[in-house]
C-alpha cells in the first residue's frame, strides 16, 4: 500500500504514523532541520511503538532498535530510507527475534518506504564493521530508538574505541573510497545535473568528515560547514517534495521546481548554492587529508627514533625559505615568523605564487591569518604585487589548489571584486565543464603551457584570467567584459598601452575560433577585418594563444586539431596584412648621461663599474608603474664573457633578474677610446636583502679573469639544496626572427625562469663564437622572455643555416 492512499485513509496502524507523516511534510511554516527533526521524531515514536508491542507479545529482552546512518543523525528527507539494527544480547531464541524483526520490517515495507535492515549481536556488530568500512561509518552514527538503552551505549562506547585504535590503518581506506567516489560521480560544485550525496564535496563526503573528526586523528575546519550541509539537505528536501521520488540528482528538468519551492529566483540561482556549498564541503575535504596525511606520517617514524635523532630535545618541524616572509614547514606553505600580513599588501600573493611554483599547499592557517591581518593592495597594485599574481597564473595545475584556498577565505574578492560576480555561476552549455570562475582559472592553466608561443605571457595570463569576466553582466559578456578587464588590468597596475590589449583580447576572445569556422577565409575582406579588430602582430600573437587556451578550457568538444588548422591558417594571413616595416633597432637609443659617466670610468680603470640604485634613473612612461626589483648599472671594456660572468655573479649572490639590457657603445673620442658594454639591469633579492654593491664587483672581476668558477659554484649550490619539486614547466623554445634587424641576427629564447638561467645562455652563446651584440631580458611572472642581437666575429649577421644551428644549439643546452 502506497504512503498517499493511507494518508487518505488515515489509516496506519495503531500509531497514525502515515497520516501524520504526510501532515508534516505538507506544512509550508515547517522546513529545513526543524522538520527533519521532527520527520525523525515522528518516526522514532512509530518504530519504538511497534518494538515495544513485539518485544513484549514475544518475551524477547535484552534487545534494542538503533538508528544508524543518516537516520542516526535525525537527517530524514521526506523519501529518504531508514537504515535499523535491531540490536540483541544473544540470549533471547532466535526464532523469538526474528518475530520481533518481522513485525517492525514488515509495517515499515507496507508504508512503501526504503529500509536497510540488520539483526546483530554486539560482537557480531564490531566484527562486520571491522571488515566492512560502510558499516563502520554508519554505526558511529548509532543512536537508540527504543530498548536497552545501556546495550545501545555499550555498543556505541566499543565502535568509537575501536574506530579511534584502528584509524591509522581505516582512514587511508576511506580517503581512497572518497577519491573513487569522487572519480565516479565527478565534482558536485562544477556539475550540471549534480548528485547531491555521492558527488565530491556532497552529503557523503560531509559524513566522512565527521569520521574523521571522530577518530581525534584532525579535525575539519567548521566555519561554513554546517551551513552547507543544511544547505545540501533542504535542497534533498526540496527535490524529495517536487519529484515524490528517493533521488539525490538534481536533474534539469526539476531544478526550477526545485528553486521555487526554496523560494529561490530560479535555477541559476539554486545552482550557486548548491555549488557554493560544495565548494566548502570541497575544500574542507582537502584540508582535513592533507591534514591526515601529516599526522600519519608523522607517526611513521618510530618515537625512539626521533628521541635518539634529537639527543632527547623537542623536535621542531623544519623551516625552509621559500620567499621573503613565507616558508615550507611540514610540506605545506606558511608565514615566517617575522612576517607582518599588516606591513606587507604583497604578502597575500607572494606566498600563493611561491607556493604554486613549488607545487605545495598552502597552510590553511596561514590563509586565515592573511585574510585576517593583511592590508589592502594600493590601487593601482605595485608592479611586485601584479608579478606575483603573474607568477601564480602561470604555475600550470598547481594554480587551482592554491586558488581555491584563497577564495575559500574570501581574498580573491577582496583582490579583485569583479569576482564576486562569476563566482559558483553555473553555465547552460554542455560544451562547458566549469562554472564560470573556474574557467577562467583552467584558461590560465592552459595558456600556462602556452607561454613560450608569446612575448608578453604576462599579458596572456591576465586576459585568459579575465576573458569571461562579462558573464557575470546582462548582454554581450565581450562587450561587458571588455570594460571590466580594462578596470580590472589597471586596478592590478598595467600601464594604459597594456590595459588596451588586454581590453582588446577580452573584447575579441571568441573572433579568430569564429572568424575561422563561420567566414570564407579566401574572402580578403575576413582577413581585414579581423586585421582592423586586432590592430598589430602582438596582439594576434596573444589572441590566438588565448582561443586555444580559452578552448581546451572548455570541454574536449571546444578543441580539435582541425578547428586549430583553421585559427592557425587564418592568423597566417592576418599576420601577412599586418606585417610593415621591422622595428627599430634597439641599440639606436643614445646612452644615458648615468651610462656614459660609467663607461669613460670603466675605459679610465679598464675594470667593472658598478652603480645600484633603489629608484629608475630613467622617466617612466605617463600612467607606467614602478618596476621590480633595484636598477643594477655596470660598465666594463667590451671583452668576451661578460654576459654569462655578470648572470652567474648575480645567481650567485640570490639576485632575480626581472629585466636587463646590454649593448656596446661607442664613446666619443675625446673621451676615450674603445668600445664599452653597458649593462642596465632590474634586480631583486629571491630573499633577505640586497649584496653589497662591492662585492658584486669584486666576485665580477674575478669570474671575468677566470678565478671564480661561476659553473662549478652554481652546481655545487644545486646539489647542496636541490630544488623542490614543483610545476612541470613546458620546456624552453629558441627561435629565430627573420625580419628582426638588419644589422644583427635576432635569437628569441622563452623559458621557465630559474638560478642562472640567464648564464647558461650567455655561455651557450660564447661556445657558439658569436657577439652578442645587445641583450634585452624581461622576466614576466615565472616566465623568461629573452631577445639576443648577436653578430658573427666580424659584426656582420649570421647566415640563415648558421642562425639556424646557434638556435638549435642554444635550445638543447636549455633543455639538456
Amino acid at each position: 500500500m502506497s504512503l498517499d492512499v493511507i494518508g487518505e485513509s488515515e489509516d496506519s496502524g495503531p500509531s497514525g504514523y502515515a497520516a501524520a507523516r504526510l501532515r508534516l511534510l505538507d506544512e509550508k511554516a515547517r522546513s529545513g532541520p526543524p522538520r527533519r527533526a521532527a520527520l525523525a521524531k515522528l518516526t522514532d515514536d512509530w518504530l519504538a511503538a511497534l518494538f515495544a508491542t513485539a518485544a513484549l507479545e514475544t518475551g524477547v529482552r535484552g534487545a534494542a532498535l538503533v538508528a544508524v546512518g543518516g537516520y542516526g543523525r535525525g537527517e530524514l528527507s521526506p523519501r529518504s530510507d531508514l537504515d535499523l539494527l535491531l540490536l540483541h544480547d544473544g540470549n533471547a531464541d532466535p526464532a523469538a527475534v526474528a518475530t520481533v524483526a518481522d513485525r517492525i520490517w514488515y509495517p515499515i515495507w507496507d508504508l512503501g518506504l526504503a529500509l536497510d535492515h540488520s539483526v546483530r549481536t554486539p560482537a557480531e556488530a564490531r566484527r562486520t564493521a571491522g571488515e566492512d568500512l560502510k558499516v563502520q561509518l554508519g554505526l558511529l552514527d548509532a543512536r537508540a530508538v527504543a530498548g536497552d538503552l545501556g546495550l545501545v551505549a555499550s555498543l556505541r562506547t566499543a565502535v568509537l574505541a575501536d574506530w579511534r585504535n584502528q584509524a591509522p590503518r581505516r582512514l587511508p581506506e576511506l580517503d581512497e573510497l572518497c577519491r573513487e567516489r569522487a572519480a565516479r560521480q565527478g565534482e558536485l560544485q562544477y556539475l550540471l545535473e549534480p548528485d547531491l550525496k555521492e558527488a565530491r564535496g556532497g552529503l557523503r563526503d560531509v559524513t566522512a568528515l565527521r569520521a574523521v573528526a571522530a577518530s581525534w586523528l584532525a579535525d575539519a575546519p567548521r566555519e561554513g560547514l554546517a551551513e552547507a550541509r543544511r544547505t545540501l539537505l533542504d535542497v534533498r528536501d526540496a527535490l524529495h517534495r517536487t519529484t515524490g521520488r528517493a533521488t539525490d540528482r538534481l536533474a534539469l528538468q526539476e531544478q526550477d521546481q526545485v528553486a521555487a519551492e526554496l523560494g529561490l529566483l530560479d535555477a541559476d540561482a539554486l545552482l550557486r548554492q548548491v555549488y557554493e556549498a560544495a565548494r566548502t564541503v570541497s575544500y574542507a575535504t582537502d584540508v582535513t587529508w592533507r591534514e591526515v596525511g601529516r599526522v600519519l606520517r608523522s607517526r611513521a617514524v618510530r618515537p625512539r627514533l626521533r628521541a635518539m635523532l634529537s639527543g632527547g630535545r623537542s623536535v621542531q618541524p623544519e623551516r625552509t625559505p621559500l620567499a621573503e616572509g613565507v616558508v615550507v614547514q611540514d610540506g605545506e606553505v606558511v608565514l615566517a615568523r617575522t612576517a607582518r600580513p599588516d606591513r606587507d599588501p604583497v604578502l597575500t600573493l607572494r606566498a600563493a605564487a611561491a607556493a604554486a611554483q613549488s607545487g605545495l599547499p598552502v597552510s590553511r592557517h596561514a590563509v586565515r591569518r592573511l585574510a585576517q591581518a593583511a592590508g589592502p593592495l594600493p590601487v593601482p597594485w605595485p608592479a611586485e604585487a601584479r608579478e606575483e599574481l603573474v607568477t601564480l597564473l602561470g604555475a600550470g595545475e598547481s594554480t587551482v589548489p592554491v586558488w581555491e584556498a584563497l577564495e575559500a577565505e574570501g581574498l580573491i574578492t577582496r583582490l579583485i571584486p569583479d569576482w564576486e560576480r562569476v563566482r559558483c555561476r553555473p553555465q547552460r552549455n554542455a560544451v562547458h565543464t566549469w562554472t564560470v570562475d573556474r574557467h577562467l582559472v583552467e584558461t590560465a592553466v592552459k595558456a600556462s603551457a602556452l607561454t613560450r608561443r608569446v612575448g608578453r605571457p604576462d599579458l596572456l595570463l591576465a586576459a585568459a584570467l579575465l576573458h569571461d569576466i562579462g558573464k557575470g553582466w546582462p548582454g554581450d559578456h565581450s562587450v561587458a567584459g571588455e570594460t571590466i578587464a580594462r578596470d580590472v588590468a589597471a586596478r592590478i597596475g598595467f600601464d594604459r598601452a597594456d590595459v588596451e590589449v588586454v581590453a582588446t583580447l577580452v573584447r575579441h576572445h571568441l573572433l579568430l575560433v569564429e572568424t575561422a569556422t563561420r567566414r570564407d577565409l579566401d574572402d580578403p575582406a575576413t582577413v581585414a577585418s579581423v586585421a582592423s579588430l586586432v590592430g598589430s602582430a602582438g596582439t594576434l600573437e596573444l589572441l590566438h594563444a588565448l582561443t586555444e587556451a580559452d578552448a581546451l578550457a572548455t570541454g574536449p568538444a571546444a578543441w580539435s586539431s582541425w578547428r586549430g588548422s583553421l585559427v592557425a591558417d587564418l592568423v597566417r594571413r592576418v599576420t601577412a596584412v599586418l606585417a610593415g616595416d621591422p622595428p627599430p633597432e634597439p641599440d639606436d637609443a643614445a646612452p644615458t648621461a648615468e651610462q656614459e659617466r660609467l663607461a669613460v670610468e670603466a675605459l679610465r680603470t679598464r675594470e667593472p663599474v658598478l652603480a645600484l640604485h633603489a629608484q629608475a634613473t630613467t622617466p617612466q612612461e605617463e600612467g607606467g608603474t614602478e618596476p621590480v626589483g633595484v636598477e643594477l648599472l655596470i660598465a666594463l671594456p667590451d671583452q668576451p664573457g661578460v654576459l654569462p660572468a655578470v648572470a652567474g655573479v648575480l645567481a650567485l649572490h640570490r639576485l632575480t633578474v626581472r629585466a636587463a639590457d646590454l649593448r656596446a657603445i661607442e664613446l666619443p673620442t675625446e673621451l676615450g677610446d674603445g668600445s664599452v658594454l653597458v649593462l642596465d639591469w632590474r634586480v631583486a633579492a629571491e630573499y633577505g636583502s640586497l649584496p653589497q654593491a662591492t662585492r658584486l664587483r669584486a666576485d665580477l672581476v674575478r669570474a671575468l679573469d677566470g678565478s671564480l668558477d661561476i659553473r662549478s659554484r652554481l652546481a655545487e649550490r644545486e646539489a647542496a639544496y636541490p630544488r623542490r619539486r614543483g610545476v612541470t614547466a613546458p620546456p624552453p623554445r629558441v627561435t629565430l626572427a627573420p625580419a628582426g634587424s638588419r644589422r644583427a641576427t635576432v635569437i628569441e629564447v622563452r623559458a621557465q625562469d630559474a638560478p642562472g638561467l640567464l648564464h647558461r645562455i650567455g655561455r651557450a652563446l660564447e661556445t657558439a663564437a658569436v657577439r652578442v651584440r645587445s641583450a634585452h631580458v624581461s622576466t614576466l611572472g615565472a616566465n623568461a622572455v629573452d631577445a639576443f642581437y648577436v653578430t658573427d666575429p666580424k659584426g656582420l649577421p649570421l647566415p640563415p643555416s648558421e642562425a639556424a644551428q646557434v638556435a638549435q644549439a642554444l635550445e638543447s643546452a636549455l633543455r639538456a
